[in-house]
């Protein structure tokens, strides 16, 4: 993977340029996977960090929040975003796809698939994503067997010890319980996941593989094979942090 801090992306490449959007640095998750198995895109990583948590925020605001961010995005004609923030999925997908002629794609709590793996399972996502419509319709369907625990500052807990020895004792701070799954509803939280499985002894649920598939097919790319490598940069809040975090956690 190539990295570079450029301007704009020449629209007329004929690679496609996809554009991620996170509050801070939980998407840099899904970046590395969206990279690696979709190599034949480009990305540009866009952020807010120095408004980080989104889900400690009224509905009001993450709409103006985000919808900022989104016009950057626009301006660089990408071939599809993906809000790469479970809370901005579940607050303001709908909204940015009916704005936007690009394809925006989002990130959800895996839900389903806890449900289908089957027992009891623990949710673990930010006040304002449980809070939502989109939430409320998820556990609705598939939440039957499931805990929720809205986490109010997890999020920004791991964004601002992201470097921190200290990272695991996050986790222990989790209310403790036996479950059959795990759904990481946040794309922060999966940082700390190798602590949350130890924590819980128990099958962890992210969402993030099943968000990196959709991306490929969207784009209608049918193989994970590219003879070039991606080029990623990163634009807005804390650049030079989500890029080290990138480089940190992407092997």
């Amino acid at each position: 993977m190539e990295i570079f801090n450029g301007e704009k992306k020449d629209i007329n490449a004929r690679r496609p340029l996809v554009c991620l959007f996170d509050s801070g640095i939980g998407g840099v998750n899904l970046l590395i996977e969206c990279a690696r198995r979709v190599p034949q895109a480009d990305y540009m990583y866009f952020a807010d960090n120095y408004n980080v948590p989104y889900g400690n925020l009224e509905e009001e605001r993450i709409y103006e929040l985000v919808f900022s961010v989104f016009e950057k995005i626009a301006a660089v004609h990408p071939d599809a975003a993906v809000v790469a923030c479970n809370t901005v999925t579940a607050n303001c997908v709908r909204s940015l796809r009916a704005k936007y002629s690009f394809p925006v794609l989002g990130v959800e709590p895996a839900v389903k698939q806890a449900c289908e793996y089957g027992g009891n399972f623990l949710v673990l996502a930010t006040e304002a994503t449980c809070r939502s419509a989109a939430f409320s319709a998820l556990i609705s369907k598939y939440g039957a067997r499931a805990t929720i625990y809205p986490c109010r500052n997890l999020a920004n807990k791991i964004e601002q010890n992201i470097f921190s020895p200290d990272l695991e004792k996050i986790a222990f701070s989790l209310p403790k319980g036996n479950f059959n799954s795990v759904v990481l509803g946040c794309t922060h939280y999966i940082f700390i996941e190798k602590y949350i499985k130890k924590l819980y002894n128990c099958k962890i649920f992210d969402g993030i593989a099943g968000t990196a598939d959709h991306l490929q097919s969207v784009l209608g790319i049918t193989d994970h094979f590219s003879s070039q490598t991606a080029k990623i940069s990163f634009f807005c809040g804390n650049f030079v942090k989500n890029r080290a975090v990138f480089e940190k956690f992407k092997h």
